[in-house]
């Protein structure tokens, strides 16, 4: 008996690889009013809710897993989900947030010297590290990305970051009391 009439279709290029960067964006720009309603209702700030609504499009956007947009049965709530996971780590790491003042910092100026040492030594601590280790506190400690950010850039998993950082510091650390 013959089944090829039964058979599936080949998959299309689209199923194979999801949307592209326009579909993405059109699927994104939809959602995005509804979006910023619910940022700015859990925040209170609509600069806090912009945000966190742009660093939701450019993780979702850069992400292979935003080519499973499409797929999803409810992409707002995918979408929304990122959203929500960005709004805790923010909470859970308030250090990386911007802090307004109206004081100005002590201004007194000694040549650079400060700044050269403070240079100096961090290099040098750096140094002593791995470049695995190395690479994880530069990334989450210095220029503030999260475990999962500097995976992506690393091409490790946040785990793995997140091990290699903590032996890191605690590598400094010693140093530093010694």
């Amino acid at each position: 008996m013959d089944h090829s009439h039964t058979s599936c279709p080949p998959p299309t290029r689209e199923a194979d690889h999801g949307m592209s960067p326009k579909d993405f964006d059109a699927s994104f720009t939809a959602d995005m009013p509804r979006l910023r309603r619910r940022l700015l209702a859990l925040t209170g700030n609509p600069h806090d809710a912009d945000d966190l609504l742009q660093e939701t499009y450019l993780r979702l956007s850069r992400r292979a897993r935003a080519q499973n947009l499409t797929r999803q049965q409810h992409p707002y709530a995918y979408t929304c989900a990122v959203a929500l996971n960005l709004l805790r780590d923010s909470w859970q790491h308030p250090s990386r947030r911007e802090r307004t003042t109206d004081e100005l910092p002590e201004s007194g100026w000694d040549g650079g010297l400060a700044s050269y040492e403070a240079s100096a030594t961090a290099l040098a601590l750096l140094g002593m590290l791995s470049e695995k280790e190395a690479a994880a506190v530069i990334l989450v400690d210095l220029e503030g990305l999260t475990h999962d950010t500097a995976g992506e850039r690393l091409g490790a998993h946040r785990g793995t970051v997140q091990r290699n950082r903590l032996r890191g510091l605690a590598k400094m650390r010693a140093a530093l009391h010694n």
